[in-house]
């Protein structure tokens, strides 16, 4: 991937807004640079790009995270069938990382796709995605739209298309894609594959609910999974394991 120019075409950086106000007196702009610092403290864990978007668990959460290629039928599959449908009912009670299954390398910028360049750029789309909308509910969607239409990732129009649909600016994507030359994307790709590779994970699709796999999807069989490869299976799990970190018991 030529990390010279852009993956996808730039768009216009917008025009500074203009000054219309300033404080005249000390304690009224000591008093908004204050409160500024207390607003990014409480919400830098919602806006920092780098920040683990999932995969920890808090006290009434577990971790479910799905390890996909963009470009893989079996991503669809899952997603589609098994994922989105449980997700719809226990969002509330998860914390949801998607992460990508690839190879890093000395060469391509360190990363090498099953499906080529063009699945690398659809992984970074995605990934970017999820960067700067952290809710599942707009992320996930997004990544859905994408792997329904598998073959044309990474088509601007595609893209496009799944944005508006999701709500998601094309123009932020866009940005966080081509920013500093590709790098700033290429490393988060790098990082989302060297994870999925620590935790010894090559199979698009492999879902993991509370760090342990819980199903895979391999040329369109789901496999290795012992409680079930329904919807209704994955809920069932889910809720018992929120309600086992809540102390609740049937």
């Amino acid at each position: 991937m030529d990390s010279k120019s852009p993956l996808l075409p730039r768009t216009r950086s917008p025009s500074p807004m203009p000054r219309r106000h300033r404080f005249r007196r000390f304690h009224a702009a000591a008093f908004v640079f204050v409160l500024g610092l207390f607003w990014l403290a409480v919400n830098w864990q919602c806006t920092d790009p780098t920040h683990n978007h999932g995969g920890e668990a808090t006290a009434d959460k577990v971790p479910l995270e799905v390890h996909i290629m963009s470009k893989c039928p079996d991503a669809r599959d899952c997603l589609q069938k098994f994922v989105l449908p449980a997700m719809q009912n226990v969002s509330d009670k998860v914390v949801f990382r998607l992460s990508f299954i690839g190879q890093t390398t000395d060469s391509d910028d360190g990363v090498q796709c099953k499906h080529g360049q063009t699945e690398c750029l659809g992984n970074i789309l995605e990934l970017c995605a999820a960067s700067l909308y952290p809710d599942p509910k707009l992320y996930l969607g997004f990544t859905m739209c994408m792997e329904r239409d598998y073959h044309d990732i990474p088509a601007k129009e595609l893209v496009q298309d799944c944005a508006l649909e999701h709500g998601l600016d094309f123009d932020k994507i866009n940005h966080c894609v081509s920013q500093d030359d590709g790098s700033y994307a290429m490393g988060m790709l790098r990082d989302s594959v060297t994870r999925s590779a620590d935790l010894n994970v090559t199979t698009s699709c492999t879902v993991r609910l509370d760090e342990k796999v819980r199903c895979t999807v391999d040329d369109g069989v789901f496999k290795n999974c012992p409680g079930g490869k329904k919807p209704e299976d994955l809920i069932r799990d889910i809720k018992k394991l929120a309600d086992a970190a809540r102390g609740w018991t049937e």
